[in-house]
């Protein structure tokens, strides 16, 4: 990770953030090093995955010998796929009917999951943050062992309830079992973050208050509750006034399936979902890619610098707007950092 490279000349594998493999290809941009490449997660389509997918394709025509591993929990895998086997040379219809099949494959595999009970609300929630908090405290008194993974959107929410449950504890019986809220979000000092993985202390259960960080980031022993709130905090861009805003939107069904399967890392559990079953229905299936919510100036610089002169020409799995692209050159132009030609 940034600041902190703990390989040598003896490493035969090597674990890094998606960003950090695009600062390499900077130095080296066919990625000579390596043999294996394994993109994890990929389902979460940040925009470091995007791009990357995209330069792993094009370094694949001159070095066909690597081999590219795309994996995920909730993956559109015949996306993937075609997205690799299809060139600006293959027309679609011949590379997905079979041919030109012979180099990639599809493989699945079968997680080994506990049941999860999913618990609907029968009606909507008024205030999403205090039902959390009551919710918590019922599954406390009515549940037995088992620590709690509650999902929130923000810090300040974070906060609030670690606040609220903290206050609230002291009104449990001296010898009932405790309550021992812990938050958890990016901004957290690294040795705060170490506190969710420590075992609790006896008699203690642990309410883990997190962002979207646990939905597939961190994994955590114990989970056997999950508390579904139902909303992230997504950095959305707007070309016209040109501002980035982190806006609280409802989850997609794919990130509402992959925060129910954190209850069941150990044994059965449960998941209590602060929405109704219509309004589950309701929601987009997958969340909307991040290149298609974000400033591109920096990607557009990234690629440049890359020597991918055509942007226009550039395959990303999902396109972004043109609206963005546009916006983007203007800004890098106005800057200096291009010139008139868009070099």
């Amino acid at each position: 990770i940034r600041f902190e490279d703990v390989t040598s000349a003896a490493t035969k594998v090597k674990f890094m953030t998606d960003g950090l493999l695009l600062r390499e290809a900077l130095v080296d941009p066919l990625l000579s090093r390596y043999s294996v490449i394994m993109v994890d997660e990929a389902h979460e389509r940040s925009l470091s995955t995007d791009i990357l997918l995209g330069i792993l394709r094009k370094i694949r025509r001159r070095r066909p010998e690597l081999r590219i591993i795309v994996s995920s929990a909730t993956l559109q895998a015949e996306e993937f796929l075609d997205f690799f086997m299809t060139g600006e040379d293959i027309k679609p219809e011949t590379a997905s009917n079979g041919e030109n099949r012979d180099e990639g494959a599809i493989i699945s595999l079968e997680g080994r999951m506990y049941p999860v009970d999913i618990l609907f609300t029968e009606s909507p929630v008024e205030d999403y943050l205090e039902r959390a908090v009551q919710t918590v405290f019922d599954i406390h008194t009515k549940e037995p062992n088992g620590d709690i993974l509650v999902f929130l959107s923000g810090r300040e929410e974070i906060d609030n309830a670690v606040q609220a449950i903290s206050e609230r504890v002291s009104s449990l019986h001296p010898r009932a079992q405790q309550l021992m809220p812990l938050p958890l979000y990016a901004g957290l000092p690294t040795e705060q973050q170490m506190y969710v993985f420590e075992e609790a202390p006896e008699n203690t259960r642990k309410v883990i208050i997190s962002t979207n960080i646990a939905e597939a980031s961190v994994t955590i022993d114990g989970i056997v509750y999950v508390v579904d709130s139902g909303f992230v905090k997504l950095r959305a861009f707007n070309p016209i006034t040109g501002i980035e805003t982190l806006t609280a939107t409802p989850i997609s069904q794919a990130s509402a399936t992959q925060r129910s399967g954190r209850a069941v890392r150990t044994k059965p559990g449960k998941c209590f979902r602060l929405y109704t079953e219509p309004d589950y229905n309701s929601l987009q299936a997958s969340s909307i890619p991040e290149i298609q919510r974000s400033n591109l100036a920096p990607v557009i610089l990234q690629l440049k610098t890359l020597g991918i002169d055509n942007i226009a020409r550039f395959r990303f799995i999902t396109s972004p707007p043109a609206e963005l692209i546009i916006r983007a050159l203007e800004l890098l132009y106005s800057l200096g950092a291009l010139d008139t030609y868009a070099k």
